[in-house]
């Protein structure tokens, strides 16, 4: 947690911010949806004031925002964001796959998928050239 109650608020602010906009909502839009007003969101968003539990609880019941990401962060997992992307990932793989008549045993295919995974939990993201490098290596 951050020293100063201040820099917890900011950060907190951010991932309100971050997931407003993955809604794809204005901040006018948002403030509505949650019966606040526009001014008392935009405090929020800034990190000058906290937002009200009911506001949050509000947040994930009409758009099931991650509640534990909003609050902690990225000591959280956001695990609906998380499984989609590994999903996206694991189609992309298979393609390439398919397309390029690449055979690995499921072992090794698992191994790749796991890898890129943990990358992309840690936030580090992995160009799909450096997957291509990873088959290579272990191609049969």
């Amino acid at each position: 947690m951050a020293d100063r109650p201040y820099d917890y608020l900011s950060a907190l602010g951010a991932r309100i911010a971050i997931a407003r906009n993955e809604l794809g909502m204005s901040q006018a839009k948002l403030a509505e949806a949650l019966g606040i007003s526009l001014r008392a969101y935009q405090s929020y968003e800034l990190g000058k004031r906290s937002i009200p539990v009911e506001a949050l609880v509000e947040m994930h019941q009409k758009f099931d925002v991650d509640l534990n990401w909003i609050l902690l962060g990225v000591e959280a997992v956001r695990m609906k964001h998380d499984i989609a992307a590994l999903e996206e990932f694991e189609v992309a793989l298979d393609k390439y796959l398919s397309d390029s008549g690449t055979k690995l045993k499921s072992e090794k295919r698992g191994a790749i998928a796991a890898r890129w995974y943990r990358s992309f939990l840690e936030g580090k993201e992995i160009a799909m050239d450096d997957v291509h490098t990873w088959i290579e290596l272990l191609r049969e």
